[in-house]
């Protein structure tokens, strides 16, 4: 149980750090002013860090409830195997879903895709390697 908690807390601070660069270094702001006219001019930090680390715990344990039906012998393995499953239906759907609805450039879709496959993989290696469930 204490791993799980210091996990999902490292998680949870690893993802509004990886989601601060992948978001704000100068690539991503040239790619994602078609959303300016929409986005919010400052940022509640608190409330950020809490929702970060909301999903930290969220996904540190559907990752443990899910370890014995992920593919693959070892946690490393497993880890991969969760982040395509998470980005898959966190992140490509919802690429997919603004091509469709709305005038977004394909670069800034393709540089979701890749930057959120990243995240995923940097999170869920990390819920991997030291994350089992109980026996």
């Amino acid at each position: 149980m204490v791993g799980y908690v210091v996990v999902s807390v490292v998680s949870g601070i690893l993802f509004g750090i990886l989601d601060g660069v992948t978001n704000a270094n100068p690539l991503a702001r040239r790619l994602y002013e078609v959303y300016k006219p929409i986005a919010r001019t400052s940022v509640d930090p608190v409330a950020g860090i809490a929702i970060d680390l909301v999903y930290g715990f969220i996904m540190a344990g559907v990752f443990l409830l899910l370890y014995r039906s992920l593919p693959g012998e070892t946690g490393l393995v497993k880890g991969v195997s969760f982040a395509l499953l998470v980005w898959f239906f966190r992140v490509a759907m919802s690429a997919a879903s603004q091509w469709l609805m709305f005038n977004v450039p394909v670069p800034a879709l393709l540089y979701s895709l890749v930057a959120g496959l990243g995240e995923m993989l940097v999170l869920c290696v990390l819920y991997g390697l030291t994350l089992k469930p109980a026996a």
